[in-house]
């Protein structure tokens, strides 16, 4: 699989961002999926995933009722709806694949995309 993240950018705190990963590889549909970030400075987080049917999903506290993630299978694409943006959730945000709910495990890595929140 590999993946090819998009849909960063630069947006006030309050406001909303759709990140996207597209997958290609025929196996995309039976992995589970994940969203990563790293702030500058900190180290890579676990932010959210969402199993191979889309059934399940496990966030971090700080996202949870703020962000969402969800597939559709037939786009081979994986999305992070995030809302209520805070400065601290700036960040280079990553998908991933191949991972247990929990965000570990994962081996396959897409490259990021940027996500800048102005205060």
């Amino acid at each position: 699989v590999q993946l090819q993240a998009s849909g960063g950018g630069l947006v006030q705190a309050g406001g909303s961002l759709r990140l996207s990963c597209a997958a290609s590889g025929r196996t995309y549909s039976n992995y589970n999926m994940g969203w990563f970030r790293q702030a500058p400075g900190k180290e890579r987080e676990f932010v959210a995933a969402i199993t191979w049917g889309g059934r399940t999903t496990y966030y971090r506290d700080s996202v949870k009722g703020r962000f969402s993630i969800s597939r559709d299978n037939a786009k081979n694409t994986v999305y992070l709806q995030m809302n209520s943006l805070k400065s601290e959730d700036t960040a280079v945000y990553y998908c991933a694949a191949g991972g247990a709910l929990s965000g570990i495990g994962y081996s396959t890595w897409g490259q990021g995309t940027l996500v800048t929140v102005s205060s």
